[in-house]
């Protein structure tokens, strides 16, 4: 299962800058609230996915998300924003990131480029490794996400921006719905036979 498909709600973003949104258990009024706050439904290999265009600034994208997932807090907490496009600060544009995690390979691996940032990894149960940080293979995708969740907002409270990569690099990339596979071509129906009728 892809990491976008363990909570109610996934937020995230693909590297071409689209910020997305996976509704993955029914929210009756989910559709209404994105819909409301700017994002256009698209539906994508059996699901639904909710889309800003990668023109949209920043600021609107964080107010935009900000918005809707205030608002989907009264049908559901279970939600997670990994999402790099939305990252605004109150009094101007978030400052440049110091963490980086990826999620590209299945596996969830951290660079961190100041001694604090590095603390903080630490903290949330990364080690060290060769090319940087990275999480026990132990941890289930659903656990890794958490985890990565809970350092952005640390990182976010000391004032260090981070960015998650999550290895989608256009909308069409995101997994289809858990069990469903991409649609193939139904095969022809066989050629007719023609019995040979004997007297």
């Amino acid at each position: 299962m892809p990491f976008t498909d363990h909570h109610a709600v996934f937020v995230g973003s693909t590297d071409d800058g689209h910020t997305f949104v996976v509704v993955n258990q029914p929210i009756r009024s989910a559709h209404r609230i994105l819909t409301a706050s700017g994002f256009t439904p698209r539906e994508h290999q059996g699901r639904t996915l909710y889309l800003l265009p990668p023109d949209t600034s920043r600021e609107d994208a964080h107010n935009r998300t900000g918005e809707a997932l205030h608002q989907l807090l009264a049908h559901t907490m279970d939600f997670v924003d990994l999402s790099w496009t939305t990252r605004y600060h109150s009094t101007g544009p978030a400052p440049k990131a110091v963490v980086h995690f990826d999620l590209s390979d299945g596996r969830v691996t951290a660079t961190a480029h100041t001694p604090a940032a590095q603390e903080v990894l630490e903290q949330h149960g990364f080690t060290p490794a060769p090319a940087g940080h990275i999480l026990p293979s132990h941890l289930g995708e659903r656990e890794s996400v958490g985890v990565v969740a809970r350092a952005e907002t640390h990182l976010w409270s000391l004032g260090l921006a981070s960015e998650t990569r999550l290895g989608l690099p256009t909308p069409e990339a995101i997994a289809a719905v858990p069990g469903r596979t991409r649609p193939t071509r139904p095969a022809p129906p066989p050629a007719p036979t023609h019995q040979r009728h004997t007297r």
